[in-house]
């Protein structure tokens, strides 16, 4: 796998910038069922990351998203806003975050870019979400190479307006690292790459890392999902 990355960028957790704006994508984001299930992260009011409900009270982002980029230190979770369904100054919903679980193998580390294979963490909210609401996005773990992907994220130049990258492809995947040749900006640290089979409801089977660069090509890294999920789940409930 390393082999494969020519180079790998720093996560892509950014500051919170100000006024950034964007067109509307509704009119994109109609094509993706359940889009609403992906939020921004607002952390302590400086820096953002993307997160993706995956049950009423927990949603999953990356796991560098809990430490602050500049000191190394762990993030107080109750700092954290996750806003659903973000669309200029409206969200579908919005809660603060009551208790993070960090993957066992994540060691965060300010230099030498995202710790690959284990940067994935899950959020509990303070209140559950009703599924009346948004549903929770399905998750799956059979994400292979040739597999057509999508990326849903909030980043840097479109804070408030959801990007949608759509018609990627996972490029290779060893374990649980995951390359896709989506293209991801800061910000979007924890979005969701999402399965995409016309005529179904995606399917959530990895987490944005960071970027990368493939010889010339622009690609993404992400953290797989496997059964370890669910032992996260269990914690944060």
């Amino acid at each position: 796998m390393k082999r494969l990355l020519a180079a790998v960028a720093a996560c892509l957790i950014t500051g919170m910038p100000g006024g950034a704006r964007a067109e509307d994508p509704r009119s994109t984001l109609r094509s993706l069922p359940g889009w609403e299930a992906v939020g921004r992260l607002n952390i302590s009011g400086r820096n953002m990351c993307t997160g993706s409900l995956i049950a009423p009270n927990l949603v999953l982002t990356a796991a560098h998203c809990l430490f602050d980029p500049a000191t190394g230190r762990a993030v107080d979770p109750k700092t954290i806003k996750f806003e659903a369904g973000l669309i200029g100054r409206r969200s579908k919903a919005a809660r603060q975050v009551a208790k993070a679980v960090v993957h066992p193998a994540y060691e965060f580390r300010r230099t030498g870019g995202s710790q690959l294979g284990s940067d994935i963490a899950v959020l509990r909210l303070s209140r559950p979400i009703s599924s009346r609401q948004i549903q929770p996005l399905a998750m799956s773990w059979n994400a292979v190479r040739g597999d057509s992907v999508g990326v849903l994220s909030y980043n840097y130049s479109q804070a408030t307006h959801p990007n949608l990258e759509r018609s990627c492809q996972v490029l290779a995947k060893r374990h649980t690292t995951l390359v896709t040749s989506c293209r991801v900006d800061f910000g979007a640290s924890g979005a969701p790459i999402l399965e995409v089979v016309p005529g179904r409801v995606p399917k959530l089977v990895s987490v944005i890392s960071s970027k990368a660069a493939m010889g010339n090509r622009r690609v993404s890294i992400g953290t797989a999902l496997d059964s370890s999920l669910w032992r996260l789940m269990q914690l944060a409930g």
